[in-house]
């Protein structure tokens, strides 16, 4: 068996060897009461890789004796899936026990692919069975998904990774045993950490750490497994992270919430995740330079000039030293005041334009080029500001629907605080000059 990867040696053969999911396969936990009852509906595995879904799929289709057929949307097509239907016809036919279809990667079919399977879930004929990394609610049609149990699986935890290790260790069989090697619990956590969750990984990086620590003694038996000799053996781990898939869309999202949230601890953490998987960096700065208008706005005027600083300082720097430029700038945005004011300001404005339509503009603030536009009345009555006291002239600027109409509310919140004693000021002005009282 030396020659078949150690992951796949140590795939479990019984649901007790496997590790993590107790939220499904827990005591009163769904696929354990399903189970218990012999029941078992279509399901849609989703989880991220090296999760368990494969194995848990040929575990539920063994636990139910049913015929397990494995297909893979990359390898095959809808021939091989029509071939795997007449087949299941003729095993009902001939009284065999009921099929189970593992579909992986099904998110991989097109929608027209995927309603090839409705029929034959519906009549019974087959237990769907599908494995995807993608969100199913995007992936999967609509038909499809209503007659599925979607399952999320979660990514494994230290414990549970942990426990491969130690499995992998002392099992002579199929494991690694019979070579009777240690290993440093420094190298435990590093193989845990660079695994990412994911047991198929771990493993493959135990097995490489394994050659690599028995090449270095004389009877290959023995052997400690280092921290040096894990970092040989795994030279470099790429983060998972799909740039047009959710975890894109999630990532970014925390990003983006912990620096409206004023974490800048956080908020490092998100841009680093991001740029060690790849992302584009003008990605980041363009979400950097609309959050800083959306969520800081005039509490901070300069927090917009500093994102775009950060973007020009990048594009002039280039990778990896204009990446500080960005640190720098989401530093600055995650502690700089927060206000929605303008966001929230230009969102009502755009909400009466919408409402209203083209409302004319005001007569005296029209410009007047031509004499018959003078003759018409625009221009007149014009306010000059810088002829009236602080600047400021008594007329509306508004549309006559719209009269008296504020959609900036400036927040007592850094600069804004500035702001908004001067419009208070500016009010209390105006209010005097019409004999208004103010509060």
């Amino acid at each position: 068996m030396k020659h078949i990867p150690l992951a796949e040696r140590l795939r479990p053969t019984t649901l007790e060897e496997f590790v993590g999911q107790d939220h499904l396969l827990g005591p009163n936990k769904i696929l354990n009461s399903l189970l218990s009852r012999g029941t078992l509906p279509s399901l849609i595995l989703w989880g991220p890789p090296g999760c368990g879904k494969t194995t848990l799929a040929r575990l539920l289709a063994k636990m139910v004796d049913a015929n397990f057929v494995s297909f893979s949307a990359v390898l095959a097509g809808l021939p091989e899936l029509r071939s795997i239907i007449e087949e299941a016809k003729e095993t009902k036919r001939m009284g065999g026990p009921r099929t189970v279809l593992f579909v992986d990667e099904i998110h991989r079919f097109s929608k027209s692919q995927q309603d090839a399977f409705l029929p034959h879930v519906e009549s019974g004929l087959i237990t769907l069975i599908g494995a995807t990394t993608e969100n199913p609610s995007f992936e999967i049609i609509s038909p499809l998904l209503s007659r599925c149990q979607v399952l999320t699986l979660n990514r494994l935890d230290r414990d549970a990774l942990t426990t491969l290790i130690e499995r992998a260790l002392s099992d002579e069989k199929r494991g690694l045993g019979s070579l009777e090697l240690s290993i440093e619990d420094e190298a435990i956590d590093l193989l845990v950490e660079k695994a990412d969750g994911d047991a198929r990984s771990l493993l493959n990086f135990l097995e490489m750490s394994a050659e690599l620590a028995v090449a270095q003694v004389p009877d290959g038996k023995g052997a400690r497994i280092t921290v040096e000799i894990v970092e040989e053996a795994i030279q470099q781990r790429v983060l998972r992270y799909d740039k047009k898939g959710e975890e894109h869309f999630n990532i970014i999202s925390a990003f983006h919430k912990s620096l409206r949230g004023s974490d800048p601890d956080a908020a490092l953490y998100w841009l680093a995740r991001m740029l060690s998987a790849g992302e584009d960096p003008h990605y980041i700065a363009r979400r950097m330079v609309r959050f800083a208008s959306e969520d800081i706005g005039n509490a901070d005027p300069q927090a917009l000039q500093i994102a775009l600083n950060a973007l020009s300082a990048f594009d002039f720097l280039g990778r990896p030293e204009g990446e500080l430029a960005l640190a720098q700038a989401a530093l600055y945005l995650a502690t700089a005041p927060k206000s929605n004011a303008t966001y929230l300001a230009y969102g009502e404005a755009l909400s009466d334009v919408r409402k209203y339509g083209s409302l004319p503009v005001p007569l005296h603030i029209r410009n007047a080029p031509t004499k018959l536009m003078k003759d018409l009345g625009y221009g007149k009555g014009y306010k000059y500001a810088h002829n009236y006291q602080d600047a400021i002239a008594d007329q509306e600027h508004m549309p006559s629907e719209l009269r008296n109409r504020i959609y900036y509310k400036p927040t007592t919140r850094g600069y804004e605080k500035v702001i908004k004693d001067r419009l208070d000021k500016w009010r209390r002005i105006l209010a005097k000059r019409k004999g208004l009282k103010t509060s």
